[in-house]
């Protein structure tokens, strides 16, 4: 009996090898960068998921006078806080963000294309 117990594999994880070389692939941060569309030629852009330790209303106000253009910062229940932009800034939300070493081109996510 004891031969047939050592013959027999234990219990398959597929899961186990990508769980212990790479715990942390799915909590990397990203920030989605989006455009939403509005009436007629209209658009907005959001940035969401940067973090919580910097301060959005500065960001707001620089990337406000970087691009020329109008903005605000929006609670939101499910998404924390929100960035909006008027028309679609993706690459110089996108490009501000790197160079002002916030985030890593990385692990920005551009949405829309």
């Amino acid at each position: 009996m004891s031969e047939l117990e050592t013959q027999v594999p234990s219990t398959f994880d597929p899961f186990a090898d990508a769980n212990a070389e790479d715990s942390g692939a799915g909590t990397k941060e990203y920030v989605h960068v989006r455009v939403q569309q509005r009436n007629g030629r209209k658009s907005l852009t959001t940035v969401q998921g940067l973090k919580k330790e910097y301060s959005y209303n500065k960001i707001l106000k620089d990337l406000k006078k970087e691009f020329c253009c109008n903005g605000t910062v929006v609670q939101d229940p499910e998404l924390g806080q929100v960035i909006q932009l008027q028309g679609d800034q993706r690459k110089n939300v996108s490009s501000f963000l790197v160079q002002a070493g916030i985030v890593k081109k990385e692990n920005i996510k551009l949405h829309g294309f």
